[in-house]
């Protein structure tokens, strides 16, 4: 096993900033109207055919894949991280752990002031559970952490299996009162769920802070406690990944060739299967909220590992390329991107902003995604040029280091 390089993993940088570019595909829904709308281009009210196609084609490429890759390569990045402060003489476990809790900050404030799907808090809950299991030998990692996902995966099933056997029953005529009426009661409070998020969207923000205080700080703990059985095995396949030198050219291309053909093959055709499935029932919305969240869990993983892989095949090539460049440099800057999404995405669509919230369907979102793309791919290397690092990247290593240093870089 091949301890990866000092200097900045390049490669690395360049997954990071797919993904971070991905995972605004999947968030733009979330930033522009009511929950029910990521679960079904006809909700909360009927779609064009060109929000199903453009709904479908985030649900397969980008659905699932993306949050699955950020957490891999949060896993990874704390190793990089420890290894590069234990190279200063300095304890990178405790290094870690500051760093962790200037994450949690920086979470909570972004849930408080931005954008209430946060996910940095869950980061940084779940990377202080995910720390102490770093020693564990790469295959005993990736073992337990597929054994953890499966179990996860099986509670999932556990609990969402009543209201699927409803949904399925209702939907061939067979359901009986009890499935019926349950049924109606889930899907009036998804409507609920959805009116009550539009009218708080549609708040000024000193309004929408006071909401989140009142009524949705448990939303920080109901994320840790559903999401992390997905999220901490995700970041141990990252951890075990950096140490088998998967970022650092360790693997060999034929590694390579396998992992991205195999997984996005199996993810791919899994997803492809499922997608196709949904659009012909009507995108049952008891189904799409189990399969998005736990269902297609597995096609997710497999998915995202094969991303990971096809990006390491091409990354030399990439680099030397303009497009290449601005990716890794969204990737190097991906705290300030994650962040300054928020910003964008909340001003345009909430009331404190332009007012726009629930007004699009998925196809004319599809532009915001790429404005936003643009905007990332625009500001990070022009930033880059300037400085070390993004801003808030600067702020956070400042902060855990206990001082914060200039950060121009010429």
């Amino acid at each position: 096993m091949a301890a990866a390089p000092m200097q900045r993993l390049r490669a690395l940088d360049l997954i990071r900033g797919v993904a971070v570019l991905g995972i605004l595909a999947v968030n733009v829904a979330s930033y522009s109207g009511a929950p029910s709308a990521s679960y079904s281009p006809d909700l909360p009210l009927p779609g064009s055919a060109a929000d199903h196609w453009a709904y479908l084609v985030t649900l397969v490429l980008f659905e699932g894949k993306m949050r699955t890759l950020f957490s891999i390569l949060f896993g990874a990045s704390m190793l990089l991280f420890i290894e590069r402060a234990e190279a200063r003489g300095e304890n990178g476990d405790t290094m870690q752990l500051r760093r962790l809790a200037w994450l949690a900050l920086f979470g909570f404030l972004h849930f408080l002031l931005l954008w209430q799907w946060d996910i940095l808090f869950l980061y940084a809950v779940v990377g202080t559970l995910a720390l102490p299991l770093r020693h564990l030998p790469v295959r005993a990692a990736v073992a337990g952490a597929l054994l953890l996902f499966a179990a996860w995966q099986a509670w999932g099933f556990d609990q969402w299996r009543p209201s699927l056997r409803a949904e399925a029953a209702v939907a061939a005529g067979s359901a009986g009162t009890a499935q019926r009426s349950d049924h109606a009661r889930a899907i009036a409070a998804y409507r609920a769920e959805d009116r009550t998020e539009l009218a708080a969207l549609g708040q000024s923000w000193p309004d929408l802070v006071t909401t989140k205080l009142r009524e949705r700080l448990v939303m920080l703990l109901i994320a840790v406690i559903f999401v992390s059985g997905e999220t901490l095995p995700f970041m141990l396949i990252g951890m075990a990944l950096f140490r088998s030198g998967f970022f650092s050219g360790v693997w060999t291309r034929r590694q390579l060739v396998v992992l991205a053909a195999g997984g996005t093959a199996l993810g791919g055709s899994t997803t492809l299967l499922f997608a196709r499935w949904a659009s012909q029932a009507g995108f049952p919305e008891i189904a799409m909220r189990f399969f998005i969240g736990y269902g297609l869990g597995f096609a997710h993983l497999a998915m995202a590992l094969g991303y990971a892989a096809l990006l390491m095949l091409f990354a030399p090539r990439l680099l030397e390329r303009a497009l290449g460049q601005r990716l890794a440099a969204a990737g190097q800057t991906a705290f300030s991107n994650y962040l300054g999404t928020s910003l964008v995405m909340t001003a345009i669509f909430y009331g404190w902003g332009l007012g726009l919230v629930g007004r699009f369907g998925p196809a004319v979102l599809s532009g915001f995604v790429l404005l936003g793309w643009a905007l990332m791919l625009a500001w990070s290397p022009w930033w880059l040029g300037r400085f070390r690092q993004g801003p808030l990247e600067w702020l956070w290593r400042g902060l855990t280091d206990a001082r914060l240093r200039s950060s121009t870089a010429r």
